[in-house]
C-alpha cells in the first residue's frame, strides 16, 4: 500500500511540476518530489520525466541563486539544485551533458566548503555527479581541466565527511588519466602520497597490506619521486614500511601486494630509495631473493590456471630482478657485497631457468598474452649481461625467441592489455608497442659471436628478420628527428650482430638476399649521418659495416651502382680522415698526430663484438694502440 500510495504521490507532484505557471509553484512541487522519494530510488523512466519537466534551466538557477525565503536556510536551494542534478546524473546520458560538465568546479566547491553537518546531503550529491561524471567518455578530461584532482586530494587530506569517496574518485582518475593528472596537480598528489605513505608506516593491522593494494597509484614515474621536496620522506617512509612488512612471515595475499608495490617504487627510482649500509643491503638482497621465489614457484611447473591469477605479481618480480641484475654489475659501487652479487646471480640463475622452462612451453595460440612479452623481455636483460649461465637452454629456446619476435614485428601485438603490477606502468615506448626484438639484440649480439647459437640464429632465419629491423629501425630514425635514443642503441646493436655474421659467416652475407637490401640502405645512410654531429658513433658503425660488407659483396648489383657507392666511400673516407688531429706536443715546439678525442671508432667496434677485437688484434691493433698512444682501445684489446 504504501509503494502504491507513494507511486500516487509523485504521480501528482509530477503533474504539478508540468503545469507550474511560474518558479514559486515549481520549487513547491520539486520539494515534494525530494520528500516523495530520494532520487537513487526513481527508475530510469521517472528521472527522465522530471528532466523533461525542468530540463537544466531552473537547476541552474537554484545554484547561483544567493537568496532564500525568510526562515529558510540559506544552502536550500543550491543544495535542491545539486540534489536535481544527482537524480540527472544518474543517467549516463545526461551525466556527459556539457551542462552537468559545466557543473564540476560548483562540484568542488561543495566538497571544499567549511563542513556543516546539515550539508552532509549536498556533499553525497556532489560525490554521486562526479562518479557519474567519471564514467563518461568526456568526463575525467573534464575533471582533470576543471580542477577536481587538486579539489579531491584536499578533501581526502581534509580528512571530512566523506573523504574516501575522494580516494575513490581519484584512484578512478588517476586508472584513466595518469600522465594528465600529474601535469596539472602533482604537489597536491603527493600530498596525498605523503598522507597515504604516514598511514602506511605507522599501521600495524590489515590496513598496511590494504595500502599497498592502493599506494602503486599514487608513486608517479615524472616527477621522480626522489627529485621533489615531498617524495623524499614518502620514500623513506615506504621503504620502512615495506621493510616491516617483508620482514615478518606473510602469507601469500599479504607477499603479493607488497611485492608490486615495491616493484611500483622501483621503476619510479630504480634502486635509489633503499638507503645504503648493511641493512640496505640485506633489504635489496631479501626483495631480490623473494622475487626470484615467487617466479620459481609459478614457472617451474606452471598450472595454467595458478599463472593466469598470478600475472601481475611475477609481472612485478620480474622488474624487482631487473634491478638486482644492474645493481650485481655495479661492481663496487653497487649496494651489495660481493659476496651477495654472488649469491644473488645464482639465485636469479635458477629464475631465469624456470622463465625459459615456461617459455618452452607457450603454444601457438598463446602467442599475443602479453605477460610472455613480460617474460621475453626479461629474459632478454638477462641474456645481455649473462652470457656463461644457461647457454644449452637458451640455446634450445633460440627458435622460439626467434619465431615470437617475428610474429610481433610483423604482425603486432595489443599493447593495452600489458599486465600491470597493481600501478606498475611502463613508460617505455617498446613496450607499447611490443617491440620484443630490441630487448633481445644485446643478447643476440654476445649469441653471435658463438657457433652453436650462431647456426641456430641463421637456420631459424634470424638475419633476414634482424636487416628487415634494422630497416625498419632507419626508417623511424630517418622519418622522426630529435632523440632516439632507443632507435639508435638498437642500430648500433644490429650493427654490431651483423659485423659477427661478417666476420664468421661471409657466405651467409653473399647468399641471404636481405643483406643486399641492407647495403643499399648503408651506402645511403653514411651520407646521411655524417651532417649530423650527435649520431658519431652510429655513423663509426655504418662505415665499419658497410666497408667490411662492400669487400663481401663487391660484385653484387648494389654496389654497381655507382651514384650511392660512391657518395658513401666519400664519406667514409672524410670520416675516417677526421679521425685523427694534430696536436701540440709537449715536448718540443711542433705539431704531432693524435687520435682525435671525439672518436673512439675502434673502440666502439672492440667492445660491442668480439669477432672485430679479434680481427683487430689479429692486425697487431694492441701493438698500433700503444705505439700511437690509443690507451682506451689498448685497454679494451688487452683484457682476457
Amino acid at each position: 500500500m504504501a509503494e502504491i500510495h507513494g507511486a500516487a504521490t509523485l504521480k501528482k507532484c509530477m503533474e504539478v511540476l508540468r503545469d507550474a505557471r511560474n518558479d514559486s509553484e515549481q520549487l513547491a512541487a520539486l520539494l515534494m518530489v525530494t520528500k516523495a522519494v530520494k532520487a537513487g530510488d526513481l527508475d530510469s523512466k521517472t528521472r527522465r520525466q522530471i528532466f523533461d519537466a525542468i530540463g537544466f534551466t531552473f537547476p541552474n538557477r537554484l545554484l547561483s541563486s544567493s537568496q532564500t525565503p525568510p526562515g529558510c536556510p540559506e544552502y536550500m536551494f543550491k543544495a535542491l539544485g545539486l540534489t536535481l542534478l544527482g537524480c540527472f546524473c544518474t543517467e549516463p546520458e545526461l551525466a556527459g551533458h556539457t551542462q552537468i560538465l559545466n557543473k564540476i568546479p560548483t562540484f568542488n566547491s561543495v566538497l571544499l566548503a567549511p563542513f556543516n553537518p546539515d550539508c552532509t546531503s549536498m556533499i553525497d550529491d556532489a560525490y554521486q555527479c562526479l562518479t557519474a561524471v567519471l564514467a563518461t567518455p568526456r568526463g575525467p578530461r573534464e575533471m582533470v581541466s576543471k580542477g577536481a584532482v587538486s579539489a579531491l586530494c584536499q578533501a581526502y587530506i581534509n580528512g571530512g565527511y566523506g573523504s574516501e569517496r575522494a580516494l575513490e574518485l581519484l584512484l578512478g582518475l588517476l586508472a584513466v588519466s595518469e600522465v594528465k593528472c600529474w601535469q596539472r596537480d602533482a604537489p597536491h598528489l603527493l600530498a596525498v602520497l605523503g598522507k597515504l605513505c604516514e598511514q602506511f608506516v605507522k599501521a600495524e593491522d590489515a590496513t598496511k597490506f590494504e595500502l599497498c593494494q592502493l599506494l602503486p597509484r599514487f608513486i608517479p614515474l615524472s616527477p621522480p619521486l626522489a627529485e621533489v621536496s615531498q617524495g623524499s620522506e614518502c620514500i623513506q617512509q615506504l621503504y620502512k614500511g615495506l621493510a616491516d612488512i617483508l620482514g615478518s612471515k606473510l602469507s601469500q595475499s599479504q607477499r603479493d601486494p607488497a611485492l608490486k608495490l615495491a616493484a611500483s617504487i622501483v621503476q619510479a627510482c630504480g634502486a635509489e630509495w633503499i638507503p645504503a649500509g648493511r641493512t640496505g643491503s640485506k633489504f635489496l638482497a631479501l626483495l631480490v631473493n623473494l622475487a626470484c621465489v615467487e617466479i620459481r614457484l609459478t614457472l617451474e611447473e606452471p598450472n595454467p590456471m595458478e599463472v593466469e591469477g598470478k600475472k601481475e605479481v611475477i609481472t612485478a618480480c620480474y622488474v624487482l630482478i631487473e634491478m638486482g641484475i644492474q645493481e650485481c654489475l655495479k661492481g663496487e659501487e653497487s649496494l651489495l657485497d660481493e659476496a651477495q652479487r654472488m649469491q644473488l646471480m645464482r639465485i636469479m640463475e635458477e629464475a631465469f631457468g624456470a622463465v625459459v622452462f615456461y617459455l618452452r612451453q607457450v603454444k601457438e595460440e598463446e602467442l599475443q598474452d602479453p605477460f610472455i612479452f613480460a617474460s621475453v623481455r626479461i629474459l632478454g636483460a638477462w641474456m645481455a649481461e649473462e652470457t656463461s649461465s644457461l647457454k644449452q637452454e637458451i640455446c634450445e629456446l633460440l627458435p622460439f625467441l626467434v619465431h615470437y619476435t617475428k610474429k610481433l614485428f610483423k604482425e603486432g601485438g595489443p599493447a593495452e592489455n600489458l599486465p600491470q603490477a597493481a600501478g606498475l606502468v611502463g613508460s617505455d615506448s617498446s613496450i607499447l608497442t611490443q617491440d620484443a626484438l630490441r630487448f633481445l639484440l644485446p643478447g643476440f649480439c654476445h649469441l653471435t659471436a658463438e657457433d652453436r647459437p650462431r647456426d641456430i640464429l641463421i637456420s631459424e632465419g634470424a638475419p633476414a628478420l634482424l636487416c628487415d629491423y634494422f630497416l625498419h629501425h632507419w626508417e623511424v630514425l630517418t622519418s622522426q628527428p630529435g632523440s632516439l635514443t632507443s632507435t639508435e642503441m638498437s642500430l648500433q646493436t644490429l650493427c654490431g650482430i651483423f659485423l659477427n655474421l661478417v666476420v664468421t659467416a661471409p657466405d651467409l652475407i653473399r647468399q641471404e638476399k636481405a643483406f643486399s637490401s641492407l647495403m643499399d640502405t648503408l651506402l645511403k645512410s653514411l651520407p646521411f649521418l655524417l651532417p649530423q654531429k650527435d649520431h658519431l658513433v652510429l655513423a663509426a658503425n655504418i662505415a665499419t659495416l658497410g666497408l667490411m660488407m662492400a669487400r663481401i659483396l663487391s660484385s653484387s648489383a648494389v654496389l654497381q651502382k655507382t651514384g650511392p657507392a660512391k657518395e658513401f666511400f666519400r664519406a667514409t673516407i672524410r670520416f675516417l680522415s677526421q679521425a685523427h688531429t694534430a696536436q701540440a706536443d709537449p715536448g718540443s715546439h711542433g705539431l704531432a698526430l693524435a687520435i682525435s678525442p671525439a672518436y673512439g671508432v675502434l673502440v666502439e667496434l672492440a667492445r660491442a663484438s668480439e669477432p672485430c677485437r679479434a680481427v683487430i688484434l689479429s692486425h697487431h691493433g694492441e701493438e698500433w694502440a700503444n705505439l700511437y698512444g690509443m690507451a682506451a682501445l689498448e685497454q679494451c684489446l688487452s683484457k682476457q
